[in-house]
């Protein structure tokens, strides 16, 4: 199979700007519900694009991340 046939092994990683207040207890609130900050994404494009199948992404249960930013 030639190489540009060739699913590549990993999607390329893209660039966003999320302040810290928001990304660090991002990881906490993915990883309360057994996920990783990059599936919750995916997962919630799927669900914003109307992806046939792609369930409403349900949030965690309030917690420490739930806390406004001071």
């Amino acid at each position: 199979m030639s190489a540009n046939l060739e699913k590549p092994a990993h999607t390329p990683p893209r660039q966003m700007r999320i302040p810290d207040d928001e990304w660090l207890p991002f990881e906490e609130a993915a990883k309360s519900q057994g996920k990783t900050r990059a599936a919750v994404v995916r997962e919630f494009m799927r669900w914003y694009l109307r992806r046939p199948g792609a369930p409403a992404v349900k949030r965690p249960d309030a917690g420490p991340w739930s806390e406004p930013a001071k």
